[in-house]
């Protein structure tokens, strides 16, 4: 089994390019639930992985009449197609998120911002007055 980096140390240096001059970078993060999920034998699952989110797994859901009837339902919809594992469990759908404790529904929503989210680029820059080098972050407005 491959060891992953945790979300909390995913860095730009997790950009990496490969011998033949392709971009590759960490697109699946371990995690382990604050209680775990109960299965219908009564087996816990605390360890997962989720995958980064892609424009369809936000967009696609929205379509879903349970999230035009209950727009908090969306969570539980995106959650249960970038979740890849969780313990033992041959497949996770929405049943098996609906089911989840919630601080364990907490804790995923919060892992799932923290993969997610926009990491600012640096840039190269040189101080117009002393000429001094460094890098400095691109802080996009929100």
């Amino acid at each position: 089994m491959a060891v992953r980096k945790s979300a909390s140390n995913k860095t730009t240096k997790d950009v990496t390019r490969t011998g033949d001059n392709t971009m590759s970078f960490e697109t699946e993060f371990e995690f382990e639930l604050p209680k775990g999920y109960i299965d219908e034998q009564g087996d816990l699952h605390r360890k997962g992985v989720m995958r980064l989110a892609t424009a369809a797994d936000e967009i696609l859901p929205l379509r879903d009449p349970r999230v035009q009837q209950n727009p908090g339902y969306l969570t539980i919809i995106v959650l249960s197609r970038v979740i890849t594992k969780l313990g033992d469990l041959r497949a996770i759908d929405t049943k098996t998120i609906e089911k989840l404790f919630t601080v364990d529904m907490a804790y995923l929503q919060d892992f799932y911002q923290r993969i997610n989210e926009m990491e600012s680029p640096n840039i190269r820059v040189i101080c117009p007055r002393c000429e001094h080098e460094f890098e400095t972050a691109v802080n996009f407005p929100r």
